[in-house]
């Protein structure tokens, strides 16, 4: 079905609005569009007034009822296309477009989400992984000591240049949405970034690049998300780890090495960069373990010794 030329007006304005002035990412932009265009579509929306509760709970029905190679949609994926028309509706309620009110949709109830972790003396194991000193393995000892130190996602490690400068143990990122933090170096994750970069000899701009099977460089290209993946599943499974083991795997054993050692969580927040604070507490099953703990070392006491 055809979606009218006034809706599709707007929701062009509302996408540059988000990507100009909000600062999204063209990734964010896209699924914007996409997650309005399939709603618009489906619903036969022509004008905003065509945005009715009974149209969304119409389309939301068509989500959860549709066919996925898993079975059925997801409900964090249903999610997302109702977070995409509820800002939407706020950008034309700023707009004085009259349309249904964003607080009308719900997002479904969401269960509480499970992370994967390694214990410690896997970490342990990981990092010590990559023996040797050939080009690639003092770079996957920098990779994997650079994302436990800063907690980077693995796109911003992938990102970094080759010129990074160290000399203060903290340099500025830029991550999602465009936003801006600083995240800090260890002096293992330094020393490993400088005994790769002594070895390196090629001016390449990225600081992390392909190597050959000779341990040449292919022409210092840039290493993609993917690679890193693979790299660190090859030492996951060289330190004996049967779980699933992944760059973002790291960034969680980032956050809860904080969290363990007396961090709070919105210092975290922070540090991961999480635009929310209900991100972060995914976490909370560490601060949970320690306030356990401090309930059985100081709670009744006094009773005890009545007793």
């Amino acid at each position: 079905m055809a979606i009218g030329s006034e809706v599709t007006r707007l929701k062009n304005n509302f996408l540059e609005y988000v990507e100009i002035e909000r600062g999204r990412s063209v990734k964010t932009v896209e699924n914007y569009d996409r997650y309005l265009t399939r709603f618009f579509a489906a619903q036969g929306i022509k004008t905003p007034k065509d945005i009715t509760e009974s149209s969304v709970r119409e389309f939301r029905l068509g989500l959860n009822r549709a066919p996925t190679r898993e079975g059925t949609m997801k409900k964090r994926t249903q999610n997302y296309y109702l977070i995409a028309l509820r800002a939407f509706l706020k950008f034309l309620r700023k707009r004085g477009v009259v349309a249904l009110q964003p607080e009308h949709i719900e997002l479904a109830k969401l269960p509480d989400r499970e992370i994967d972790m390694i214990s410690e003396t896997e970490l342990t194991r990981l990092l010590s992984a990559p023996k040797g000193d050939s080009l690639s393995a003092l770079r996957d000892r920098a990779i994997m000591e650079t994302l436990f130190s800063t907690g980077l996602r693995v796109s911003e490690l992938t990102s970094l240049n080759s010129d990074t400068d160290l000399s203060r143990d903290e340099i500025t990122v830029r991550g999602k949405g465009d936003k801006l933090r600083v995240v800090f170096f260890s002096p293992a994750a330094k020393e490993a970034i400088k005994k790769y970069k002594e070895k390196r000899g090629d001016m390449g701009e990225a600081l992390f690049v392909q190597y050959g099977v000779a341990g040449k460089s292919k022409e210092a290209s840039r290493l993609t998300p993917r690679s890193v993946e693979r790299i660190i599943k090859k030492h996951a499974i060289a330190a004996g780890i049967t779980k699933k083991v992944t760059p973002h795997v790291v960034r969680h054993s980032f956050a809860t090495d904080l969290l363990q050692n007396g961090a709070d969580i919105r210092s975290v927040q922070v540090l991961l960069g999480h635009a929310s604070i209900n991100t972060t507490q995914i976490y909370t099953h560490v601060t949970d373990k320690h306030l356990r703990n401090i309930h059985k070392q100081f709670h009744g006491k006094q009773r005890k010794r009545a007793d």
